[in-house]
């Protein structure tokens, strides 16, 4: 059973988030809001200060498009 109140905490942190990085929350809505094909790539770069860029990446496969319906029906966007 999911806890109320952990759930609570979450949607706190998620819209303080949306508040925070409003063009991050606008472009992964626009992009993968419209749902994500299989064969999709999703490439991340982390730069931390003073250090050298990170990217990896992923093929985007029909499990993963599984979890992320699942995440969108947690959050309620259908």
């Amino acid at each position: 059973m999911i806890n109320p109140a952990s759930v609570m905490k979450l949607m706190n942190l998620k819209n303080r988030f949306s508040e925070t990085h409003p063009k991050f929350v606008a472009f992964c809505s626009n992009v993968l809001g419209n749902g994500v094909e299989e064969g999709t790539v999703v490439e991340l770069t982390v730069t931390k200060p003073g250090e050298r860029p990170v990217t990896t990446n992923i093929k985007v496969r029909e499990s993963d498009i599984e979890l992320l319906n699942e995440l969108k029906g947690l959050s309620g966007k259908q």
